[in-house]
């Protein structure tokens, strides 16, 4: 608890159950800071791909069987607090409830699915949350900051394929043209994880809210927790 004056503060637990490193450091170095100016602590917990007796090996989704016995899991061990996720929406299994969806409209589609999802989970604290269409469309907010990274030139490209969008979270969802395989086709050796978390600070939380509507709603669920 804080305390200031008279009042005592609880601060909220809010556990994000993610799909790689890249969320997991976007969760630690942007969003942790930012939480914790609304009495929200948020902790970053990355899907195990595989089980073995030695060791765990985290990040990627290859079956929605294995994230419902996971989420399902964290969701029961943290009954009094609540479990959300952040999974690209590209790529999902295709045994996710109401995945082949037909809804023309991006972001009515992905809440019918995600909704199909809480269905299917059951738990009462339990939020899940697609990015749209992956992580990596956050960072087409501000192509500028890729300056940092890049040459101008390549900047400019980045900032091309934003202008043709509607939003960052319109750039599409294909094997040659989600946004992560546009960034590693102009910027070859792109390192996602290291990458993620620098343009996105660069960035700024505000712009990234600004520019992805699905995102920004999901940041008010929970300052609404």
């Amino acid at each position: 608890e804080k305390y200031f004056g008279r009042q005592a503060l609880t601060m909220k637990n809010v556990y994000i159950y993610c799909e790689g490193q890249t969320e997991e450091a976007f969760v630690n170095e942007i969003l942790t800071p930012y939480f914790v100016n609304f009495m929200i602590y948020v902790t970053p917990i990355v899907c195990s791909t595989k089980r073995t007796a030695s060791a765990k090996h985290r990040g990627g989704v290859s079956d929605y069987n294995k994230i419902k016995s996971e989420l399902t899991k964290l969701c029961r061990q943290h009954k009094n607090e609540y479990v959300t996720t952040m999974f690209d929406y590209y790529g999902m299994p295709e045994n996710t409830p109401n995945i082949l969806c037909d809804e023309s409209d991006i972001y009515k589609r992905t809440e019918m699915i995600e909704s199909a999802v809480n269905r299917d989970i059951g738990e009462a604290n339990c939020i899940f949350h697609f990015m749209l269409h992956e992580f990596e469309g956050n960072l087409f907010s501000k192509p500028k900051v890729f300056l940092a990274v890049t040459d101008e030139a390549t900047a400019a490209k980045i900032q091309k394929i934003r202008d043709e969008a509607k939003s960052p979270e319109h750039i599409n969802n294909s094997v040659r043209t989600a946004p992560y395989k546009r960034l590693e086709m102009l910027i070859p050796h792109y390192p996602k994880v290291r990458y993620g978390a620098l343009l996105s600070k660069k960035i700024g939380i505000d712009a990234i809210l600004g520019e992805c509507k699905h995102f920004e709603k999901w940041i008010e669920t929970i300052k609404k927790l």
